[in-house]
């Protein structure tokens, strides 16, 4: 019997877990800030994370059904997670036609456009995302006030959030409640209001060694010793906004960031530094996820240049 060779797209894994486990873990270290997006935002919340999960996962299958004639591949729960990583990149009012255009960009553009799983090259969800906020920048900026509208969707009570008021000196540093930004009680996208519950999710993926400390704990130290070059608030800067989503949920998929530790750093870095340059000097008053996309385009690179040293090599002198 002849040998079978087996020819497919990274990651490539030397382990007896499955794509299926790791994907399925980082859904379980979402869920602490699922349920604070639910808490602070009530039914609209709800609509947002279902709509996203349902248009991402029919988006996949159509495409593989009908458009790339091949199995379906829902099972690995990798369109699960990117839906749901796109909702908590959401407002809590966007309409539902919004979310399913976002879901389409994502899983079409973003992962099947490419191949599928292990072929694309920018994180899905923030493609989705990006490509909202282009397309309908009034939708993608108009964030409802926590608590004051659980019952409400579309017709939420809306107001700026802590970025967008330190950008247009409504408020100042001194002025934001940190226990707030910690707890949840703030405006924003579903997943950037509850710093705590970001922060057990990352206890959480490296306690299973589903990921490694260095790309989140990069981008948080370059983006605090960026806000110190800047004249910024280091805690501010961190807790609010999607700092502490991007680095911990999104910078470290697998397939869109380096395979060395130190290629990881360099990666984190660069994440860090740019996002709190977008913030101070860009237009928008957020700049994660321009910041990983930018660099989701330089993995190639670096991976390229900082490889690890093989064994039995000679480095040139």
């Amino acid at each position: 019997m002849k040998p079978i060779l087996t020819i497919s797209a990274s990651p490539h894994i030397h382990t007896p877990r499955a794509v299926s486990w790791y994907m399925w873990q980082v859904v379980i270290a979402l869920i602490p800030a699922v349920v604070c997006s639910l808490y602070y935002f009530g039914v609209g919340a709800a609509i947002v994370i279902a709509t996203s999960i349902v248009g991402c996962v029919v988006t996949e299958y159509l495409i593989n059904r009908y458009m790339l004639g091949r199995e379906g591949t829902i099972a690995n729960g990798s369109a699960i997670l990117t839906g749901l990583l796109l909702a908590l990149n959401l407002p809590s009012n966007l309409p539902i036609w919004a979310i399913l255009i976002g879901s389409i960009a994502a899983i079409g553009i973003g992962k099947m456009a490419f191949g599928g799983l292990g072929c694309n090259i920018f994180n899905p969800a923030l493609v989705g995302r990006v490509f909202l906020l282009i397309s309908f920048p009034v939708l993608m900026t108009s964030w409802p006030i926590p608590l004051e509208n659980s019952l409400n969707y579309t017709d939420a009570t809306t107001g700026a959030t802590i970025l967008g008021q330190l950008k247009m000196d409504l408020i100042t540093p001194d002025q934001v409640d940190t226990a707030s930004l910690l707890m949840g009680n703030t405006g924003g996208s579903l997943g950037e209001v509850g710093s705590i519950a970001l922060i057990i999710g990352f206890v959480y993926l490296v306690a299973r060694r589903v990921i490694t400390w260095h790309i989140p704990l990069a981008v948080v130290g370059a983006a605090a010793l960026m806000s110190l070059i800047v004249g910024g608030n280091v805690v501010v800067e961190i807790l609010s906004g999607g700092l502490l989503l991007g680095a911990i949920f999104m910078a470290t998929d697998y397939v869109t960031s380096p395979m060395t530790h130190a290629g990881m750093i360099i990666y984190g870095c660069m994440i860090g530094i740019i996002t709190i340059i977008i913030r101070h000097f860009g237009v928008y008053p957020e700049g994660m996820s321009f910041a990983i996309l930018i660099m989701n385009g330089f993995v190639p690179l670096i991976n390229r240049y900082v490889r690890p040293h093989q064994f039995g090599e000679r480095r040139a002198v």
